[in-house]
Formats: C-alpha cells, sequence, structure tokens
C-alpha cells in the first residue's frame, strides 16, 4: 500500500502544498512532477503514484499556491503569465518546492529528477538551465521559452518527449531548443512523434482546433521512455 503525505511550504507569505508518494522504506530517490497550466490536479497526483509503484518518491509540486487553480483558458493564461514573464521568480518557487521534497524521510536528497507536462515542462527545463542540483529532467509536450540568461554548463540530463505538430512548440522552436541545450553543454535527447499535437499524455485533451490532442500511442512511447530515462540516471 503506497504512502501519501502532504507538504506545505510557505514563500513571502503565500503558502503552497505539494503531494508526495512512495510505496516500502526509503530513502530512495525522488522525482519532482511539475504541473501543467492550470495548476496541480489529479493528473499530477496520478504521476505521483505512477512513479512511486516504479521505485521512486513521486512528488507532485505546486507553483501557484495552495487551492490555486484555473478553469479556463483565461485564467489559465493569467496564472502562467507572470511566471512566464519572472522567470527567476519561477525558479524561487521551484527550488522551494525541490527543499520540500527533500524533506520527506523517504527521499535520497542527492538522487531527484523532475518531470513536467505543458508548462511543467518548461519548469522542469528551468531547473535543469537554474542549476537546482536535479540529476535530470523530462519534458513532456513542454513549452520552449529560453530563458533569459541560462547558466552553462547544463549538468542535469535532459530528455524533451515532443509532438511534432505541436502548435505550442513549433519545428523552428524545438530547433532553438537543441541549440541551445548544444551551447549549455548539456547530455540532452529529443523524442519527437509524429502527427502528435500538444498535450498528447492527457486523455482529456481534444481540441485540435486549439492544438491539445491526446494521443495513446504517444502517451505510450513517452511513458516507456521517461521510464530508461529514470532507470539509466540512477544506476
Amino acid at each position: 500500500m503506497a504512502n501519501t503525505k502532504k507538504v506545505s511550504w510557505e514563500i513571502e507569505g503565500k503558502e503552497f502544498e505539494g503531494h508526495g508518494v512512495w510505496e516500502g522504506n526509503g530513502p530512495k530517490p525522488a522525482v519532482l512532477v511539475c504541473h501543467a497550466w492550470g495548476g496541480q490536479s489529479e493528473f499530477d497526483h496520478k504521476k505521483a503514484e505512477m512513479l512511486a509503484g516504479l521505485g521512486y518518491v513521486g512528488f507532485a509540486v505546486d507553483v501557484y499556491g495552495k487551492g490555486v487553480r484555473g478553469t479556463s483558458v483565461e485564467e489559465n493564461q493569467k496564472l502562467m503569465g507572470p511566471l512566464i514573464e519572472d522567470r527567476d521568480l519561477l525558479l524561487a518557487r521551484l527550488s522551494a518546492g525541490l527543499a520540500a521534497a527533500r524533506t520527506l524521510d523517504a527521499v535520497d536528497g542527492d538522487k531527484v529528477a523532475a518531470i513536467g507536462f505543458c508548462f511543467g515542462g518548461l519548469c522542469v527545463l528551468d531547473m535543469a538551465r537554474g542549476a537546482l542540483g536535479v540529476r535530470g529532467v523530462v519534458s513532456f509536450h513542454g513549452l520552449f521559452f529560453p530563458r533569459p540568461v541560462t547558466k552553462t554548463p547544463i549538468e542535469a540530463k535532459v530528455l524533451a518527449l515532443h509532438g511534432y505538430d505541436d502548435p505550442m512548440g513549433k519545428p523552428e522552436a524545438l530547433t532553438g531548443f537543441c541549440n541551445e541545450m548544444t551551447e549549455a553543454g548539456a547530455d540532452w535527447q529529443v523524442q519527437a512523434y509524429g502527427n502528435t499535437m500538444h498535450a498528447f499524455t492527457n486523455p482529456a485533451a481534444n481540441d485540435p482546433d486549439f492544438g491539445t490532442v491526446y494521443s495513446a500511442a504517444a502517451d505510450r512511447k513517452s511513458h516507456r521512455a521517461m521510464e530508461h530515462f529514470l532507470a539509466d540516471l540512477f544506476a
């Protein structure tokens, strides 16, 4: 039976809450789960449970604040926008979430990775760019907005799993990301899935006009790629 624990922390008087899940006794590697633009949700909790089943401590991070969620495109944009504009603020919140995960007794603090979806994909890439001390990151259909300044070299290993037809990360943005990672000296890799749009891991995504469509095949392939990446990372 899995263990679960809520972990709270504060930044400048604002409360945040993470969701940890693990099986058996620690210490063991931890894998943070960074949420999409709508805020931490059951989707992220399920990913944390999945990671616990693989032998890790799954920890769903929160960068918006406890209970802060968006329920529409407009609300999601208002929540995400300020953190896209102020990447130092985003990095500070990610760093605090990482520190909170490390407070769990089940976590081996020297063995931490992060995965993220959509906006969460950008979050984990910023964790690598910002040298937060994670061993590796996996971006699922992430946003490729570069940080104004990338610390070099990037020591975390990087895996980006991307839909080639993603309108939020077009081929030129993908190429720019690859160039950025190369210039930063990162150990990086990309899997691009043909005929695949944004949000391909989310079964609820079904809006071709907006560019978000679930793909069972890409979901399966990307999950397998993540499993292999994490296994190699913590071998």
